[in-house]
């Protein structure tokens, strides 16, 4: 029993850092380029733990980079801020 969850620990482990490696744009990968960090995820228990920590830029809390703050938009947001809308009822 024990060795089945080692099994699955790490085939999801794979599965995870092949399908990050897939997603993470080439600008965000650090040290080796993405084809040579898929031979690396490869190798079994240590590429994807490699990977996860070492060969990706890892992101702001909250996912992504930050962006500005959107400005408000002008103008009314609701007919009950508009008046014109108001001066109709």
């Amino acid at each position: 029993m024990g060795k089945f969850v080692l099994i699955v620990i790490g085939v999801a482990l794979f599965v995870y850092a092949l399908f990050d490696l897939i997603a993470t744009p080439s600008t965000r990968v650090r040290f080796i380029p993405k084809p040579l960090w898929f031979l690396v995820i490869l190798a079994p228990a240590v590429g994807p733990i490699l990977w996860l920590l070492v060969g990706r830029e890892r992101s702001a809390p909250g996912g992504g980079r930050r962006q500005p703050p959107r400005p408000p938009r002008p103008g009314p947001r609701g007919p009950d801020d508009d008046p014109d809308y108001l001066q109709g009822l």
